[in-house]
C-alpha cells in the first residue's frame, strides 16, 4: 500500500532542511540564526500537538479526510511562495504541520490494520521508503529550482518550488480520496467485493488480530492503563529522536565546508536519506524472514551509539564524520519497525495504541551551535546508552505475563472459535482464498457426507 499523499508531505516538510532554503532565508528575510529551528520547531509542534488526538479521528471519520486534509495542508505553499514575512512563514508551517499528523497516523495505522505477521515488517518498509523518496526527491527538485528558476519573474528558486508543491499536491490528494481504504472490517471501497472484505477479515483473526472496538468509555482506560504504551513510548522516542543528526545538523554541517556549491549540498544531503532506503528495506524483509522486530532494532541501535560517539568526539577524519552522518542514516532503518512491532505487541486492541512523541530540537540542537552542536551530541549518546538498556523491557515484562498464563493472542482466536473450533490444529485451517464461512460450509458437507454413508 505506497501512498502519493506521504510523499508529498514529505517533499513538502523537507524544504526546510535543504541548503538552498536556508541561504535564500539569509537574503530574502534577513533572519537570525535561530530562525531556522524556529521554523522546525513550529513544524513540529503543530505535527506533534495533534499526534495524540488523531487516533480518535481515526475511529470516528471515514479514511478520505485524510487525504483531504493534506490537500488543504499543502494549499499553503501557493501562499507561502509569497511570503515576505517570518512570522507568516511560522504560521502557515504550523498549519502544514497539523494536517500532516492526521494524514501520517492515519495511513499508519491503516497499512498496519491490513497485514498478517509475516507481512508487517515488508510493507512497512515500503510505507517508509515512500518517505524517504518524497525527501530525496525535495532535495534533488529544490537544487533543480535553485540553479533554473532563481530569478525568474523576481523570485528566489525556493519559492518557485512551493509553487511546484502545490501543482503535485492536487492529484496526489486525489488518488488518497478514491483509493484509500480504510481498515479492512469497516472499509467501504468499492474496489473491493463483498467475499475479498471477508476474508481480509479472516486473515487477520487468524494470525491473531482483534476486529475494531471503536471509541467508546473504556478508551482511555485500555491506554493509560496498559503498561505496553508506556515502554513503547520510551523505547520508540529514544529510536526516533537519536539518529537526528542525520538530518538537519548534517546538512549543515555540509553547508559550513566552502568547497561544496548550494547544489552540492542538497544533492549531498539526500545521500543520507539513501542510506535509509535501502536499510529499511533490508530490515524490513529480514524482520519478517527472522520473525523478529528486535534484533536489528538492536543492530541499529549500536550503530547510533558509535555514530554519535564519532561525532562528539568531533576532531576525526572528514572520512570519519562522513561515516557516522550517513551511518546514522542507515541506523534510521531499523525505527521503521518500531511501528509493526507495536502492531503486533497490541494485536488486541489495535486502536488503543497513541501516538506519543517528544521532540527536544532547538534545546539540544540550536543552530548557533552549528556545525559543532556539541551539548546535541552528548545528548544523543547518552541517550543512545539508554535505549540499548530500556529494549529488552518488552520481551521481559512479556514474558513474565505469558508465565502468568495471559495470553491476548490466543485470546483474540478463542473469542472468534477459531481455536475451540479446531480450524488451525486439525488441519481445516482457512486459506488465503477461503473466508471462515466457507470453511465451515466445507465442514458441513463432508458432516452431510458422513452421514449419508452411515444411513
Amino acid at each position: 500500500m505506497i501512498d502519493p499523499k506521504i510523499f508529498v508531505m514529505n517533499k513538502s516538510i523537507t524544504v526546510l532542511t535543504n541548503s538552498t532554503f536556508n541561504h535564500d532565508l539569509h537574503t530574502g528575510f534577513r533572519h537570525k540564526d535561530d530562525h531556522i529551528q524556529m521554523i522546525h520547531l513550529d513544524l513540529s509542534s503543530s505535527y506533534h500537538r495533534d499526534l495524540s488526538p488523531s487516533p480518535l479521528w481515526i475511529q470516528t471519520l471515514r479514511s478520505t479526510i485524510f487525504p483531504r486534509l493534506r490537500l488543504c495542508g499543502d494549499f499553503s505553499p501557493s501562499a507561502r511562495h509569497s511570503s515576505r514575512l517570518i512570522s507568516k512563514l511560522l504560521v502557515m508551517r504550523f498549519f502544514v504541520g497539523f494536517t500532516a499528523t492526521a494524514c501520517w497516523v492515519g495511513n499508519m495505522h491503516i497499512v498496519n490494520s491490513w497485514y498478517t505477521r509475516q507481512e508487517l515488517g515488508k510493507r512497512n518498509a515500503i510505507y517508509g521508503c515512500v518517505s524517504l523518496i518524497g525527501s530525496m526527491f525535495a532535495g534533488y527538485l529544490q537544487s533543480a529550482a535553485y540553479t533554473n528558476l532563481r530569478g525568474v519573474r523576481s523570485l528566489e528558486g525556493w519559492r518557485w518550488f512551493f509553487i511546484i508543491c502545490t501543482i503535485i499536491t492536487i492529484p496526489c490528494a486525489i488518488i488518497g480520496v478514491l483509493f484509500c481504504p480504510n481498515v479492512p472490517d469497516r472499509t467501504r471501497s468499492r474496489w473491493f467485493t463483498e467475499r475479498e472484505k471477508q476474508l481480509c477479515v479472516d486473515r487477520l483473526l487468524k494470525d491473531g488480530f482483534a476486529k475494531t472496538r471503536g471509541v467508546d468509555r473504556t478508551l482511555f482506560k485500555r491506554i493509560f492503563g496498559n503498561w505496553r504504551i508506556y515502554v513503547f513510548f520510551v523505547v520508540g522516542n529514544l529510536f526516533w529522536m537519536t539518529p537526528y543528526p542525520s538530518g538537519l545538523p548534517y546538512t549543515l554541517w555540509l553547508k559550513s565546508n566552502p568547497q561544496y556549491s548550494v547544489p552540492m549540498v542538497n544533492n549531498l544531503a539526500t545521500i543520507a536519506h539513501g542510506a535509509t532506503i535501502v536499510s529499511t528495506m533490508v530490515c524490513g524483509f529480514y524482520s519478517d524472514w527472522r520473525k523478529n522486530r528486535w534484533e536489528p532494532i538492536f543492530y541499529g541501535g549500536i550503530l547510533i551509539l558509535v555514530c554519535n560517539v564519532l561525532l562528539l568526539v568531533w576532531n576525526v577524519p572528514e572520512g570519519a564524520k562522513f561515516f557516522a552522518f550517513l551511518g546514522l542514516g542507515v541506523a534510521n532503518g531499523p525505527t521503521n519497525l518500531l511501528m509493526p512491532w507495536l502492531a503486533e505487541f497490541m494485536s488486541h486492541d489495535l486502536e488503543a495504541p497513541f501516538s506519543f512523541y517528544c521532540n527536544l530540537p532547538i534545546i539540544a540542537w540550536p543552530t548557533v551551535s552549528a556545525p559543532r552542536y556539541r551539548g546535541g551530541y552528548i545528548w544523543s549518546t547518552v541517550m543512545s546508552v539508554i535505549e540499548l538498556i530500556v529494549l529488552p523491557l518488552r520481551m521481559i515484562l512479556e514474558r513474565r505475563q505469558r508465565k502468568r498464563g495471559i495470553d491476548f493472542t490466543r485470546t483474540v482466536l478463542e473469542e472468534n472459535g477459531i481455536v475451540s473450533a479446531g480450524l488451525e490444529e486439525k488441519g481445516n485451517g482457512v486459506g488465503d482464498d477461503q473466508s471462515f464461512e466457507e470453511a465451515g460450509k466445507v465442514v458441513n458437507e463432508k458432516e452431510v457426507d458422513v452421514n449419508t454413508v452411515a444411513v
